[in-house]
């Protein structure tokens, strides 16, 4: 079985490949980065080219793309920090994503303000973990003390506080409020 062999890089190339990419998924403008510079060094590997003229066209691309519009971090910071927070994710953890996409911290921050103003804030959040995963007052009542070690270190591997745990762990059904 043979491999496809890459092709050679060139602007136009990086161009359709980047704008195939954001066609598919959401990204920041690190993260396109790292994507294209990832098809320059197997390109550059195969053909033997200098991956730093590579480096020069997916830098001018990204460039060229956050003119046009379709790169923008805060957006892309925005959009993501609301559907982790709407999925349960801690207010940790949504940074540590973020940053992993090559978000400013600056930006993140701001994202998980306007997340907040949204109503998602980090009660919340843990209270819709616990309750997709049948933590706390969602777990059945008989072994509902014997599994509340487990379910506070669930909820703090999580990226949840002590103190947002044993909130949510430790609350009735009643209290737990509506989602």
């Amino acid at each position: 079985m043979s491999t496809r062999q890459p092709k050679r890089i060139s602007p136009d190339y990086l161009h359709n490949a980047a704008l195939h990419y954001l066609d598919r998924f959401a990204s920041s403008k690190e993260n396109l980065r790292r994507v294209l510079m990832r098809r320059v060094l197997k390109s550059c590997r195969f053909h033997g080219d200098d991956p730093e003229n590579g480096r020069t066209l997916v830098d001018s691309e990204v460039i060229r793309l956050e003119k046009a519009g379709l790169l923008n971090d805060t957006a892309y910071a925005e959009m993501k920090a609301r559907s982790l927070r709407h999925r349960g994710t801690s207010t940790r953890l949504i940074r540590q994503k973020l940053a992993l996409k090559g978000i400013s911290p600056g930006d993140a921050g701001a994202a998980l303000d306007k997340a907040g103003e949204e109503g998602e804030d980090e009660m919340s959040a843990a209270r819709k973990l616990a309750r997709k995963r049948h933590l706390g007052p969602w777990r059945a009542k008989e072994i509902r003390d014997e599994n509340r070690q487990r379910d506070l270190a669930s909820l703090a591997r999580a990226g949840f506080s002590y103190d947002t745990a044993c909130a949510v762990v430790d609350s009735d059904l009643e209290d737990a409020g509506p989602m």
